[in-house]
């Protein structure tokens, strides 16, 4: 048996989103099975849609950003009730048994893990669409809980977002006394900077645009320096302890490198391809400074920053839209024109 489902899809590259029915596979005994409520859009959507990566399967069903409500639950689940309020993030399985999987990091799973969209499924290889659709059905693994008092609509983009800046923030153990600075100020950025404050770092925003020292102060940033100034620059030479990069295209990572305090780290979030231009490594080398990558998180760590966001009441900033304006989304998106996430109400569906 299968499940038919409603929502919007893309049938190639050049299309737009538009209608599309589908089937979901029928629950199996670990499963949950979630009415969508809500559904954040990230750039990764728009560059999967258009398959701007070159790994794209159409037709394809985006959205990777889900809050719902548990419609019902299989027999061997013991976490989920109906009703629950629950999210489902990036991922909805992973091999379980590899060294990654087994210390919580499902994301760096050494079979690769299996996304919510654009992927196929490990039992069935049933084709996996994603949150831009009426419901959804996930192993109870990869299901988290969100925690009561969150508005459930602006929670949407934690699932990847606030997860996406949460997991290096806690891997380099940011607090107290951690310098940090985020590189720009979109949908990661604005994340960045409302978790590392609450974390209790000073935070630093780094900027190419002058004009968003209002919006940044009031989201968590104690300072904001222009990166095309050399004289601003120069002033935050070896301070900071972590950089979260969260710029999503190719740009110049080099001038950031000396702003690294000793055995400081700029990791890479926003990003995925090769560096332009080239990384120098005398400043590198000159003070053990590191450059890195992390990639969202595990799904222990996703509820850990849930239930830290739960206690200190934090969620993005969003403009919440029907999904019948998708299309237009994508094309604001394009030009930065949107604080600071796009959230699909799926009730519009029905509409």
């Amino acid at each position: 048996m299968v499940m038919n489902v409603s929502g919007y899809a893309t049938k190639s590259a050049k299309d737009n989103l538009a209608p599309f029915s589908f089937t979901r596979r029928d629950p199996r005994k670990d499963d949950v099975v979630i009415e969508i409520l809500y559904c954040g859009v990230c750039h990764s959507d728009l560059h999967q849609a258009r398959n701007d990566w070159g790994n794209s399967a159409y037709p394809m069903v985006p959205g990777h950003e889900i809050i719902g409500r548990v419609i019902s639950v299989g027999p061997k689940v013991k976490r989920f009730k109906k009703g629950d309020s629950v999210g489902v993030g990036c991922m909805v399985d992973s091999c379980q048994h590899c060294d990654a999987c087994e210390e919580g990091l499902e994301q760096y799973c050494e079979a690769f893990p299996t996304f919510t969209y654009n992927a196929v499924d490990r039992q069935d290889s049933m084709p996996m669409f994603g949150g831009y659709s009426e419901k959804i059905v996930v192993s109870d693994k990869f299901v988290v809980k969100i925690p009561k008092g969150l508005d459930l609509k602006a929670a949407a983009p934690l699932l990847c977002a606030g997860i996406t800046t949460w997991s290096p923030l806690r891997h380099w153990k940011v607090g107290k006394k951690s310098k940090v600075a985020v590189i720009g100020l979109g949908g990661l950025g604005h994340m960045a900077l409302k978790l590392a404050k609450a974390l209790g770092a000073d935070v630093t925003l780094f900027t190419r645009s002058p004009g968003k020292e209002k919006d940044a102060r009031r989201l968590g940033a104690h300072q904001v320096v222009l990166s095309t100034d050399e004289k601003q620059m120069a002033s935050v030479k070896r301070k900071f302890d972590l950089i979260i990069d969260t710029v999503p295209y190719k740009h110049d990572v080099n001038p950031y490198v000396p702003t690294l305090a000793l055995s400081g780290t700029l990791v890479l979030v926003g990003y995925l391809g090769p560096l332009e231009p080239a990384l120098h490594t005398v400043s590198m080398i000159m003070g053990r400074k590191a450059v890195a990558g992390s990639v969202i998180g595990g799904i222990a760590e996703t509820q850990e920053m849930l239930n830290f966001c739960g206690k200190h009441g934090i969620t993005s900033d969003i403009e919440v839209i029907k999904i019948q304006d998708i299309n237009q989304a994508y094309e604001r998106m394009l030009k930065s024109d949107v604080k600071y996430r796009f959230v699909i109400d799926m009730a519009s569906l029905k509409a």
